[in-house]
């Protein structure tokens, strides 16, 4: 099944990077976030971000693991997903997004699954997730 909806980012919260640093030309920044979302997939998560970004060029890669608890399609529960992305100024590229194996409670107990993200061009920030639930 397909659920899907859109998001806002409701905290962004930089973080210390733990251990001693390597200097690269993207320096590397850690941050949790709080997202809020409607349609289909209604509810939050609490994001672990990881990402080496340049501001001024839009041009890096991030990781995240998200925990999300909510409704897909009206069934409650709680899971975990992980994605990650490239972006060269525009676009994403090099795209992954799993929901991860044996992390569902409630009616998402058994939740695997896809999914992706996308940004308009008006900045709605739009989500799906492709997924099965065991029967």
């Amino acid at each position: 099944m397909r659920a899907s909806g859109t998001f806002e980012v409701a905290a962004f919260t930089p973080a210390p990077v733990p251990g001693p640093a390597v200097e690269t030309a993207l320096p590397v920044g850690v941050a949790t976030l709080e997202k809020r979302y409607e349609g289909e997939v209604v509810g939050r998560s609490v994001t672990l971000f990881t990402a080496a970004f340049d501001q001024s060029t839009g041009t890096g890669t991030y990781v995240a693991m998200e925990s999300f608890e909510g409704t897909l399609h009206g069934r409650a529960g709680t899971f975990n997903f992980a994605h990650s992305a490239t972006t060269l100024g525009e676009g994403r590229e090099s795209e992954f997004f799993v929901i991860v194996p044996a992390s569902g409670t409630g009616a998402m107990t058994g939740i695997t699954g896809t999914g992706g993200l996308a940004v308009d061009a008006d900045g709605t920030h739009r989500i799906w997730f492709d997924y099965e639930l065991a029967p």
